[in-house]
């Protein structure tokens, strides 16, 4: 955990920020009376007949004026800058204190029901994982981030060198920082996704090379003529600049449909195009070790894709001038704009289109890595668990995340090809426990760092059965939708041997009767499909199937009472529980 370094970051871009606002406003004071100064030399100029000497001094204040303008400028770069390295530390504070729970940004859009174990264990939504850790500030690394925990697919090998990338973004926080800083000015709009699209079109915008040449090149005599007739000022000049224009605005006017369509991908790019380049340059030049981050150096090196996003982002920069309709009528009349950018564009996409989409899928998939990467320095129990052959669970020390580092315990787990039948009375732990082991899991999936002291695992496929609710609007009751539930988990088993299941509470919605009889239907079921699990019960008598099943095995949480009062220690342990509370309950809250 690097408390004490997000604090002194806080701290250090506080300082700097003020002093720099300090400088800022005295030179703003500096610029006012400087033009005001330049006012009164340009008016004795003009009452003077321009002598020399305040020629001489409005030239000095012009470049003064000038050099401050831009001195200025970066500094309130700079002091933009303090001032996101303040809000990024500051929320990691918020992660390591449990203020997390406040952001605004849970990945809502990522929310099914249907998942096979995405909302039991907290992945996205409130106050889930997604929302903890989250730092993509992009559509991409969105995208990227919630496919890691949503749908890792990672062998062995894939998974050792994302967790190598990991480790090395996890030491250089300063680099982290400055990389969020930096793509979070791009922000989290559709549009790239919109464009990156586009560009799988490799329809020509016109087809006929001559027609191009003459779109190209006419409007280069049209200016011609007109800064001919301007300087020369002869009629017959007048009349053939006139005409032309006028052809011009016609096949403007006629066509204005397709360049507008064409170019519709990029319009409203030229500043995220400006900030994707600024992150492609600082990850171009940065040295690093691990593998998988000089992958993504490739990808955005062959072909450069620095190069590429400065030619868009002039393109776009050039389209963008629609939005200023007077602007852009003119140029069109005079130049044929539109269709100079569509052609320019079409250009572009024949000499970069087919890598483009792999460059904002790097970067998506780096801000993914970055995001992980937090988690050892908001946790004070992690570590890069070890990808196994085996089928099975191992941890020692193995925390939940989301509990905040003076609050969790934590436990030892040891399923090998096991199914855990987990007892214990209300409040103990059960729930909290199975989930502990599944969001685990899940980061072990994607190449994360997990919360525990050690860690071995085999990347098991994952179904959970936990929080069933009825549905008024379907006419399904609870216990009919954790039939449909147990089932899915059945036959993902029948598929899949290598899977882990959670199973909470089992069939709670029924009798005792049913439950018990149903339950264990269900666990030889699964028992005979190799598959490997946990489930919880308050049904003790559940508990003597592990007598017949050498893979089902008992384990349980209990509490003691102390003055009067009920103390759980959270602490799995071998065996089926043998203590109750519902009565001490019952009483304390007076039935």
């Amino acid at each position: 955990m690097r408390q004490k370094d997000y604090e002194n970051r806080v701290g250090n871009h506080e300082a700097i920020h003020k002093k720099l606002t300090g400088i800022s406003n005295k030179i703003g004071c500096a610029k006012l009376f400087g033009i005001l100064i330049l006012g009164l030399t340009i008016y004795f100029l003009f009452a003077r007949s321009f002598p020399i000497s305040l020629i001489i001094v409005s030239s000095l204040l012009l470049m003064s004026l000038i050099i401050l303008w831009i001195y200025h400028h970066k500094l309130h770069e700079k002091i933009n800058y303090s001032s996101s390295i303040i809000v990024i530390n500051r929320r990691h504070l918020d992660r390591i204190s449990g203020k997390w729970t406040a952001f605004p940004d849970m990945g809502a859009e990522f929310i099914s029901q249907e998942h096979p174990y995405s909302s039991d264990l907290d992945i996205v939504g409130q106050k889930s994982f997604f929302q903890f850790i989250n730092t993509t500030h992009t559509w991409h690394g969105r995208q990227a981030f919630a496919k890691d925990l949503l749908h890792p697919h990672y062998g062995i090998d894939e998974l050792k060198e994302r967790q190598k990338a990991i480790k090395e973004l996890s030491k250089d926080i300063d680099f982290s920082n400055h990389l969020e800083h930096s793509f979070s000015k791009i922000g989290l709009h559709s549009s790239v996704q919109k464009l990156t699209d586009g560009l799988k079109d490799r329809q020509l915008f016109i087809k006929s090379k001559l027609l191009k040449t003459l779109l190209m090149y006419v409007p280069m005599v049209t200016f011609v003529l007109v800064a001919a007739t301007v300087l020369f000022r002869l009629e017959g000049l007048y009349i053939a600049a006139t005409s032309i224009i006028a052809v011009q605005t016609v096949v403007w006017i006629a066509g204005i449909g397709r360049p507008h369509n064409y170019l519709n991908g990029i319009s409203g790019l030229p500043y995220k195009l400006r900030a994707y380049g600024e992150v492609i340059e600082i990850l171009l030049a940065s040295k690093f070790n691990s593998k998988k981050l000089k992958q993504i150096q490739t990808v955005l090196s062959e072909p450069s894709a620095a190069e590429a996003i400065k030619d868009l982002h002039k393109i776009a920069a050039k389209v963008s001038i629609r939005h200023n309709v007077l602007i852009w009528v003119a140029a069109n009349a005079l130049l044929l704009w539109d269709y100079e950018c569509a052609i320019k564009f079409e250009a572009w996409k024949q000499k970069y289109a087919h890598a483009a989409e792999g460059w904002f899928h790097a970067l998506g998939e780096f801000e993914s890595l970055l995001s992980f990467s937090h988690l050892p320095n908001m946790c004070n129990n992690t570590c890069l668990p070890s990808p196994t052959t085996e089928k099975a669970v191992e941890a020692q020390a193995l925390g939940h995340p989301l509990i905040p580092n003076n609050a969790r315990i934590n436990n030892h787990v040891s399923c090998k090809d096991n199914i855990f039948i987990i007892s214990g009375s209300n409040m103990s732990g059960k729930t909290t426990f199975m989930r502990t082991v599944g969001i685990n899991l899940v980061l072990a999936r994607a190449g994360s760092f997990v919360c525990a002291k050690e860690m071995s695992f085999y990347p098991l496929e994952i179904m959970t059965s936990m929080r069933i609710a009825d549905d008024l609007n379907e006419g399904i009751s609870t216990f009919y939708a954790e039939l449909t539930r147990i089932k899915g988990i059945i036959t993902l088993a029948e598929k899949n041997s290598n899977m882990i299941f959670l199973i909470d509470e089992i069939f709670r919605g029924t009798n005792s009767v049913d439950r018990l009889s149903g339950a264990m239907a269900v666990l030889k079921r699964l028992d005979s499909l190799n598959a490997i699990g946990m489930i919880t019960t308050h049904d003790l008598e559940l508990c003597e199937i592990a007598n017949q099943f050498s893979r089902i095995k008992n384990y349980g949480f209990s509490e003691e009472y102390r003055d009067n009062q009920i103390h759980f220690d959270y602490i799995l342990k071998s065996g089926k529980s043998i203590t109750t509370n519902a009565k001490y309950l019952m009483e304390m809250v007076g039935i």
